[in-house]
């Protein structure tokens, strides 16, 4: 598979794609960028929703744009609000230090607000059906100058009822404008759309995957980002015997929380590009060989890695896209063994996690973080299990020898907290674990140590009226049931 590096993008465009942690495109984004690049056609792309299809056409679209226009460049029509506040976001962290102005506009948000925005002249606007034709009516959106038109998710405009709307709208454009259509699927309505309303276009068609993960029980929690790290410290201390891969975005972060690892005491290491093939090849086999038991890296480097027997896999960051998701957490729960795969989101991630949770067809069910008592306790538990396989080895005679001598001098309790203290008080010390905030996306919590019965909330980007589904209780312990979604 080709590089973003092999793509014809600027430099600057490249440093923004690794700030963001793309290392590799995906498919669609592989494609549709050299087709934008290299032929003068029209699109028709044929992938599936979390495929990373907005940085498939907001890359190519915004290395095009000039700066200092003053009037819309681009257009991107989206079936619902939610999706295009979404996509204006993703367009405005691609952009980068260009210096172009990106916004949403939808039917429920001030319009007032939006003239404002319209007036001062933005390169490219997101908007429903609905309210970019009633900009268009009173005059305040032109599209006489527009060079891009984005027709996002055009079978969900069909299922919505949108089509007369989104036909108004590709009609109030220019002729001579380059016009990208994606669709999950091709229904005989979308390609009537494509025939009669797009000049000579290229079908790029992305076969979808079977996403499906075996073995691995999936739950999630809701932290702040700044929380992170404490969240990661509090999981790790939880498990009987952690050995698992924890995946950051970018470069930086997976150093950032080695080395924070590092200086708590674990034994972790880092593992992304930036180091030789050698170099990464001794991590492995030293992580293999357990001289460690956290690996922390990217998913570009984690590439290939087959560890037997990994307890956890934790996304500390979310995926660029589903098959990023299941690519990382079936490196657990293998060869009939249960595996865990733990996902950090911060409150406004939730509609992410939603399309990776639907897009791959298994519950990914929220939990709440243990407690710090629940931590000690179970640290304590460690304790006395390995003090009784120490004594069950019967310890030498100079350890019992000196034993002796403790114990005629001082009060035996007096002697084994002395010991306890001496040999383990900063795994009993409370004062390593910072509070962490209480945050929520959800009304429904479950424990993360008592199995249960919950349900699934939807987040409010939600665009189907789906009903909600059981889900099993967030215990860490059982393997998941895989549910199919309607």
């Amino acid at each position: 598979m080709d590089s973003f590096a092999d793509l014809s993008l600027s430099q600057q465009m490249l440093q923004t794609l690794k700030n963001k942690g793309f290392e590799l495109p995906t498919p669609i984004q592989q494609k549709t960028i050299r087709a934008m690049f290299e032929l003068d056609k029209d699109i028709v792309g044929q992938a599936q929703t979390g495929t990373g299809k907005t940085a498939a056409f907001g890359i190519p679209i915004i290395e095009m744009l000039q700066e200092h226009t003053g009037h819309t460049q681009a257009l991107v029509l989206t079936p619902t609000r939610e999706l295009a506040i979404q996509v204006a976001e993703e367009l405005q962290s691609l952009k980068g230090k260009k210096n172009l102005k990106i916004a949403p506009i939808y039917g429920g948000q001030a319009i007032g607000l939006q003239f404002r925005s319209l007036e001062k002249g933005l390169d490219i606007v997101v908007g429903t059906p609905g309210r970019v034709i009633d900009h268009i009516n009173r005059g305040t959106l032109k599209l006489g100058k527009i060079r891009y038109f984005v027709l996002d998710e055009a079978d969900e405009m069909l299922n919505m009822g949108f089509i007369e709307e989104v036909q108004a709208v590709i009609e109030a454009t220019p002729t001579d404008k380059r016009t990208m259509l994606f669709s999950a699927t091709m229904p005989r309505e979308i390609e009537m759309i494509a025939r009669r309303y797009l000049g000579d276009y290229e079908t790029l068609k992305v076969t979808p995957e079977q996403l499906t993960i075996a073995q691995t029980d999936q739950i999630y929690f809701v932290v702040n980002e700044s929380d992170k790290f404490e969240a990661l410290c509090r999981i790790i201390d939880i498990e009987d015997d952690f050995y698992g891969l924890v995946f950051c975005r970018t470069k930086i972060d997976v150093d950032k929380v080695a080395h924070h690892l590092m200086d708590r005491g674990y034994d972790a290491e880092a593992l992304h590009g930036d180091m030789s093939q050698s170099h990464r090849e001794k991590i492995l086999l030293k992580f293999k060989r357990r001289f460690f038991n956290i690996v922390v890296a990217t998913d570009v480097a984690a590439r290939g890695i087959d560890v037997q027997d990994l307890t956890h896999v934790i996304n500390y960051s979310l995926p660029q896209c589903p098959e990023s998701y299941v690519h990382r957490i079936g490196r657990t729960g293998r060869a009939g063994k249960e595996g865990n795969a733990v996902t950090f989101i911060t409150p406004l991630e939730y509609h992410k996690l939603d399309f990776i949770s639907r897009k791959t067809k298994t519950d990914i069910r929220k939990a709440i973080l243990p407690g710090v008592d629940d931590i000690i306790n179970t640290k304590k538990a460690k304790i006395k299990k390995l003090l009784a396989a120490i004594i069950g080895s019967k310890p030498g005679p100079t350890y019992s020898d000196m034993a002796k001598e403790l114990l005629e001098e001082n009060d035996p309790a007096a002697v084994l907290a002395a010991f306890l203290q001496y040999s383990f008080s900063h795994q009993l010390d409370e004062g390593r674990y910072a509070h962490i905030k209480d945050v929520s996306v959800e009304k429904r919590e479950k424990s993360y140590f008592r199995p249960g019965k919950g349900r699934h909330e939807r987040s409010s980007s939600s665009r189907h009226n789906s009903k909600k589904k059981p889900a099993p209780g967030p215990s860490h312990h059982k393997t998941a049931k895989k549910k199919k979604k309607s």
